[in-house]
């Protein structure tokens, strides 16, 4: 297998079609109700328009989630109010339907994927589709070692390009991504610090499970153990998701940037999904211009990364289950937009009624 080489996605990714944009700004121009009127819902259109190369723009019909699961040898330092090593409840719980992004998975009519990438448990404990791109139990404790080899963090790279590709093929049209996982807002914080260039205590956050303040300090200096050891890797993007990342953020971090490879947008959910995102604008700086943030989870990790790659998040509900739910709150907005976007009336159309609306606005 050739060397994995990141600088090949500079030359792929291209931002979505600035063309289409502009005679989407146009084509909004000349429909009701008046332009601005919808806020964000005029954004997203925009968003879509573009990323479509289409106008009017498609209806959203085939909506794909993805959740990317590991443990992290970190959370056995009591950085997380959850069990180490029971990140596997979560995977069983999507996949029987039963956790709170499954139900809204089925609600807004999105197929769901849970892939093992490290999860800390036997391999027959789940099915053969989830575990086959697993490339390690669990990751090691990244203040004192290496998460994964050079060859694992490629194999997980890799892994997340391939399923992206997979979906894609099979006719996505959005994709949703989260993660499961116990302690992974750790690392995640870990690559923030140290792609921004910020102390720990700026990144540290409660996370998803909201430790107390003994842990909130445990989780503290844990970051900050791991960022001595990510400051001398800064350089290379697959060598800082080795030292302190983990497999499901290697993979995630491939997933988007195949996703954008493949004009597919994306929503991400939660601050592992924003660290990932991180390291996928450093190897491809138009990459993001395929992304949206469905949510704001409160982790100032999340708000520092996506304020360095210019995203801004669609929700702020005071959601931090994490597991993909902010994503999928935000997925029914984009739906509606393109919806929308897909029917709005020419001003010309409009009747009596429409127009009284439009003169109070």
């Amino acid at each position: 297998m050739e060397p994995l080489n990141l600088d090949d996605f500079i030359t792929h990714i291209d931002r979505p079609d600035s063309g289409v944009r502009r005679d989407a700004e146009e084509w909004r121009a000349g429909r009701s109700p008046r332009p601005g009127t919808l806020g964000r819902l005029d954004e997203l259109g925009l968003w879509l328009a573009a990323a479509q190369g289409a106008l009017p723009v498609r209806p959203l019909e085939r909506p794909r989630v993805v959740l990317f699961a590991a443990d992290h040898g970190i959370a056995s330092l009591g950085v997380s109010a959850g069990e180490p090593a029971t990140a596997v409840r979560m995977a069983r719980a999507a996949l029987d339907g039963e956790s709170p992004a499954a139900v809204l998975a089925r609600r807004c009519g999105a197929g769901l994927r849970v892939v093992d990438m490290a999860l800390d448990c036997d391999l027959a404990e789940l099915p053969e589709e989830v575990v086959r791109h697993r490339v390690r139990r669990g990751s090691g404790r990244i203040d004192i070692e290496d998460a994964l080899t050079r060859e694992e963090a490629e194999r997980a790279f890799r892994a997340g390009m391939a399923i992206a590709d997979e979906e894609v093929d099979a006719g996505a049209d959005l994709l949703v991504m989260g993660d499961l996982s116990v302690g992974g807002t750790t690392p995640a914080g870990v690559i923030v610090a140290a792609l921004c260039g910020t102390d720990a205590s700026v990144v540290t956050g409660r996370g998803g499970s909201g430790i107390d303040d003994l842990a909130w300090m445990r989780k503290c200096a844990a970051i900050r153990d791991a960022l001595r050891r990510a400051r001398p890797v800064l350089g290379d993007q697959i060598e800082l998701l080795r030292t302190v990342g983990g497999a499901d953020l290697a993979a995630m971090t491939g997933f988007l940037l195949q996703a954008a490879v493949r004009r597919t947008p994306v929503i991400i959910d939660g601050v592992v999904g924003a660290a990932a995102a991180l390291v996928g604008q450093r190897a491809a700086f138009r990459a993001p211009d395929w992304w949206v943030a469905g949510h704001s989870s409160g982790e100032p990790a999340q708000a520092k990364a996506l304020d360095r790659i210019a995203v801004e998040p669609l929700l702020d509900h005071g959601v931090t289950a994490g597991g993909g739910v902010g994503a999928l709150l935000a997925l029914p907005l984009v739906q509606a937009a393109a919806e929308l976007w897909a029917r709005l009336p020419e001003r010309a159309q409009r009747g009596a009624l429409d127009a009284a609306v439009d003169d109070i606005t």
